[in-house]
């Protein structure tokens, strides 16, 4: 049985508002955005948030900051994101939370009159020690708990992020997120490199999509969604329904429903 849930709206500000229309949906979980000022870890009233979750009968997962960079050149940047990862899973064992969502930041690139360079891949090894330094962290961190930081593609891998994956992936708290969007407006690319690591699948983001416009209602847009909740029973993947709006959601709540 696949655990469903919803991201982080703007047209529900409010962690109330949010948890009532998660439960009214009949969906499992909350995909908690780091990136909005009310989710900041500063801002976060954990007793609160468990008697909301308690209330209403859900869970929460984070979706980490979109500008996480972990191996910025800059040390005081990457110690800032790196301290942030750590109170994210001190805040995530005190609120039961299984899934933290990452990105693989691409880093800076030079634009040549033929190419694009990018610095992680030109100073590659001190790259890849950076992710392997962070996977110990990460596992410090975690300890015994049972928590997953999954990896999201975003805007296609480079070589150079693959290689830091598997670098990650060789630690058992770390795993993968599929979003299928993202794989769609990306030519498919992202699809073999998740599928040839699926037995580390553990979160999707599922949204319909046409070309690189996604985000769209279950049913609205070209992809074959079907074969991609197939996947997450399989992997036995929680699924968050990605959409931006309550009417998108509400949407692709109903196309579930109707297909169970």
């Amino acid at each position: 049985m696949i655990d469903f849930g919803m991201p982080t709206l703007i047209e529900t500000a409010e962690l109330a508002n949010c948890a009532a229309l998660c439960k009214e949906l009949g969906l499992r979980f909350i995909e908690l955005n780091i990136n909005l000022p009310q989710y900041q870890l500063d801002k976060i009233d954990v007793s609160y948030f468990k008697s909301i979750a308690e209330e209403n009968e859900i869970y929460y997962t984070i979706h980490l900051d979109e500008n996480l960079n972990i191996s910025d050149f800059n040390t005081y940047i990457a110690e800032g994101y790196r301290r942030t990862v750590r109170e994210t899973i001190t805040l995530a064992k005190e609120l039961c939370v299984p899934i933290l969502n990452m990105h693989l930041s691409q880093g800076v690139y030079f634009t040549m009159p033929d190419q694009k360079i990018f610095l992680f891949d030109e100073y590659k090894e001190q790259y890849l020690k950076s992710m392997a330094n962070f996977r110990d962290e990460c596992e410090v961190a975690i300890d015994k708990s049972d928590i997953k930081i999954c990896v999201e593609n975003s805007s296609g891998y480079k070589n150079f992020q693959i290689e830091a994956l598997d670098i990650l992936l060789q630690s058992p708290v770390f795993g993968l997120t599929f979003d299928i969007g993202h794989n769609n407006g990306n030519g498919g690319t992202d699809e073999e490199v998740i599928r040839t690591r699926k037995n580390r699948l553990y979160h999707m983001h599922i949204h319909d999509a046409i070309g690189k416009k996604d985000h769209l209602a279950l049913g609205t847009g070209e992809l074959d969604l079907r074969k991609y909740l197939s996947l997450a029973k399989t992997a036995n993947s929680r699924v968050v329904l990605e959409t931006k709006t309550i009417a998108g959601l509400t949407e692709s709540v109903r196309w579930v429903k109707e297909r169970r």
